[in-house]
């Protein structure tokens, strides 16, 4: 799979959380690339994804920073 295919699903698997309404609560960064923690602020439920793709860890970055600004 090329780099550019792995972040548009990656990519797709982020927004896919962002629009069911659940926040960045936790990012741990690793050899890997970094696992993101979602939680969904009325259920409580928690979602993990492993990011491995460097554009994708910086779109997530980016969200993560709008995140904290409207807070």
């Amino acid at each position: 799979m090329s780099d550019y295919q792995q972040y548009l699903e990656e990519r797709d698997k982020i927004d896919y959380f962002i629009q069911k309404g659940y926040v960045i609560s936790n990012v741990k960064e690793h050899l890997n690339g970094a696992t993101v923690d979602f939680v969904h602020p009325n259920r409580k439920v928690t979602e993990t994804l492993l990011i491995g793709n460097a554009n994708a860890r910086k779109y997530f970055s980016s969200l993560l920073i709008q995140q904290k600004q409207r807070t």
